[in-house]
C-alpha cells in the first residue's frame, strides 16, 4: 500500500506542474457538512488524465486521433459491462468507493445481474426528499454530484469551463436557441463513476423542445473541464427546454462522457408538453463519468448563496439530488425563510 501512495505522491506533482491552475482529486465540499474533501481517484485514472490533457495531446486533439480513440474505446466498454461476467466488477467497485447500498434498490449487491444493471441502481423511495416539492419557485439539484453555479457563461469560462469554443449555441447546435442564454446563469453538475447515475427535473414545467446531439465521451473530470478541449460541446448529448412561469425556458442538458454508453432522457419527456414536476426522474446515463448542464435565462434565477460563494472560489459543493439550488426571481415573492440551520450556515464552518 505504501508503495501505491507513493506513486499517488508522484503522479499529483507531476500533475500539478503541468497544471498549476488545477486540482488532482479536485477540492469539493460536502455541503451536509461543510468539510473539505478531495475526491477519491484511482491512480490508473490520474494517470489516463495525465497523458490525455497536457499541451501535446490537446494538440494531437485537433487531429481528431484522440477523439476516435476514446470514443471506440467507451463504446467496446459499455458493451462489456453489459455482460453478465461484468457482475464480478461490483464488489470491488463498492468496496473501493465505500458506496451505500442501504440508499438504493435493491440494495444486495447479488440481485444486479449486470455491471450496467448495478450502475444505473435506483435509490430507495425516500433516501433523497425533493427540497419544497410543492413550491415551484425553489429549483433542485437534479443529480448525486459535484456542482458549479456562476451567473453567466462569461464567469463560467473564466473560472471552470475552458474549453476554447465553449458556448451555449455550440453546446445546443442551435444559434437562435443558444443566443437566448448567452448571458444566462449556468449550474455545471459533474458525475462520477460511483454516484447514482438517473437524473431528476430541476424545476416544474413542460417539454418545450427535445433534442439529441450525436458526439464523442470525453473525460468530463475537472482536469478536462479545465483544459483547452471542448469537452461539453463535443459529447454525446441529449436536452430538454422547460416551459416555466417562474423561470422562464429553462436548458437541461445531460452530457455523456468517457464509458458512457449511453445518454437517455425517458420517452415521455421526449413529447412537446409533457408535464414535468419537480424532482421527477428523467432520464440515466450508463456507465462512466458525465455531467449535467443546467442554464436559466438572465435574471430569472438567483442561486443559493453558498454554492454562489464556494463556486467563485473554484471548490465543487458534493450534493445529492433534491436539495435547494435556487429561487426564481420573475417577479414573485421569496420563500418564507426558514427557522433551520441553512446549508450557507454549514458549509461556512472552516471558511
Amino acid at each position: 500500500m505504501w508503495f501505491i501512495a507513493i506513486l499517488h505522491a508522484i503522479v499529483d506533482r507531476l500533475a500539478s506542474w503541468l497544471h498549476p491552475d488545477a486540482h488532482w482529486g479536485w477540492t469539493s465540499c460536502d455541503r451536509k457538512t461543510g468539510n473539505l474533501q478531495r475526491e477519491q481517484m484511482p491512480l490508473g485514472k490520474k494517470l489516463k488524465l495525465l497523458f490525455l490533457f497536457n499541451a501535446a495531446t490537446e494538440w494531437v486533439d485537433t487531429t481528431h486521433a484522440m477523439r476516435l480513440y476514446i470514443h471506440n474505446k467507451s463504446v467496446n466498454k459499455g458493451r462489456k459491462e453489459g455482460k453478465p461476467a461484468s457482475k464480478d466488477e461490483i464488489k470491488s467497485f463498492v468496496d473501493y468507493y465505500s458506496i451505500n447500498m442501504d440508499d438504493f434498490e435493491p440494495s444486495s449487491m447479488e440481485e444486479y445481474h449486470t455491471f450496467e444493471e448495478f450502475f444505473t441502481r435506483a435509490h430507495k423511495s425516500g433516501s433523497r426528499p425533493i427540497h419544497k416539492q410543492e413550491d415551484s419557485t425553489v429549483a433542485v439539484v437534479p443529480a448525486d454530484s459535484r456542482l458549479v453555479v456562476y451567473d453567466s457563461v462569461a464567469e463560467a469560462k473564466k473560472l471552470w469551463i475552458k474549453g476554447n469554443y465553449f458556448n451555449i449555441t455550440n453546446l445546443v447546435m442551435d444559434t437562435q436557441l443558444g443566443s437566448r442564454y448567452n448571458d444566462g446563469a449556468i449550474a455545471s453538475f459533474r458525475l462520477s463513476p460511483q454516484d447514482y447515475h438517473r437524473y431528476h427535473a430541476p424545476v416544474t414545467g413542460s417539454v418545450k423542445l427535445f433534442r439529441s446531439v450525436p458526439g464523442d465521451y470525453y473525460q468530463v473530470d475537472a482536469i478536462a473541464l479545465n483544459s483547452k478541449v471542448d469537452i461539453l460541446t463535443r459529447n454525446r448529448r441529449e436536452y430538454l427546454v422547460i416551459e416555466t412561469p417562474e423561470f422562464g425556458d429553462v436548458l437541461f442538458v445531460a452530457i455523456g462522457a468517457t464509458n458512457v454508453g449511453s445518454v437517455v432522457i425517458h420517452e415521455k419527456f421526449q413529447k412537446i408538453g409533457a408535464e414535468i414536476r419537480k424532482g421527477d426522474e428523467i432520464g440515466h446515463f450508463q456507465f462512466g463519468g458525465s455531467s449535467i448542464v443546467v442554464v436559466f435565462e438572465e435574471g430569472l434565477v438567483k442561486f443559493d448563496d453558498d454554492l454562489t460563494r464556494l463556486s467563485r472560489r473554484r471548490i465543487q459543493v458534493a450534493v445529492e439530488v433534491g436539495m435547494s439550488l435556487g429561487q426564481a426571481t420573475k417577479g414573485r415573492k421569496a420563500s418564507p425563510i426558514s427557522t433551520s440551520r441553512s446549508y450557507a450556515e454549514v458549509a461556512d464552518q472552516g471558511f
